[in-house]
């Protein structure tokens, strides 16, 4: 099964991504440039230093950044942090620090496969599809999370407003929850947004 790509991205098969390198201090850049364009991807961009990864990848919309380094220092991960943030991409690291610390900093800031001391050419595609599908999974994970913190927050905002009614209109628990039905119903709202106006006009007329 095709790894899925990140949203906002253009979706190539597999054998032809869009793929933006980082030079980082290892100095391979070069080999890797021309493996992958020989693999039939396209390298949109190499880059001499790290500080500009933000900025390329909010202009170019790679498919997937790899970067080449020494062993990756503050500033690099500081942008890779800031990238996952805002423009999340799979990211792939070749480096020559094999530090347990380096690799939880790397992991930290958004880097979907560390590769340390394996720069094999034949191998580069087998590992490209291992960051793309460790950023999928991680994103699923994410957006799993949010989905239910939203959904805690809006029981959460229901049950308050359950409450005012029950208190200020001396409803039954059931009486209550039944009359925010009825105005979701009457509005084409959700419980949740029902609620939360519920929730809204207490505080004005308690202010």
């Amino acid at each position: 099964m095709e790894p899925a790509r990140p949203q906002g991205v253009n979706q190539p098969t597999f054998s032809s991504l869009r793929v933006l390198v980082v030079d980082d201090g290892a100095h391979r850049v070069r080999l890797i440039a021309e493996t992958l364009i020989q693999q039939g991807h396209e390298v949109v961009a190499v880059l001499d230093e790290a500080t500009r990864i933000f900025e390329a990848v909010q202009r170019q919309r790679p498919d997937i950044v790899i970067v080449d380094a020494e062993a990756p220092g503050r500033d690099t991960l500081e942008h890779l942090a800031t990238l996952h943030d805002s423009l999340p991409r799979p990211v792939l690291m070749f480096s020559e620090d094999a530090r347990a610390v380096t690799v939880r900093d790397a992991l930290k800031a958004g880097v979907s496969a560390y590769v340390v001391a394996g720069l094999r050419p034949e191998r580069l595609e087998a590992v490209m599809a291992v960051a793309c599908a460790r950023f999928d999974q991680d994103r699923a994970l994410r957006e799993e999370l949010q989905s239910a913190q939203l959904q805690l927050a809006a029981r959460k905002q229901i049950e308050r407003a359950k409450g005012l009614l029950m208190q200020e209109q001396g409803l039954s628990e059931e009486q209550a929850y039944a009359r925010l039905r009825r105005l979701a119903m009457d509005r084409c709202e959700t419980l949740a947004q029902v609620a939360e106006r519920v929730v809204e006009a207490a505080k004005l007329l308690r202010s």
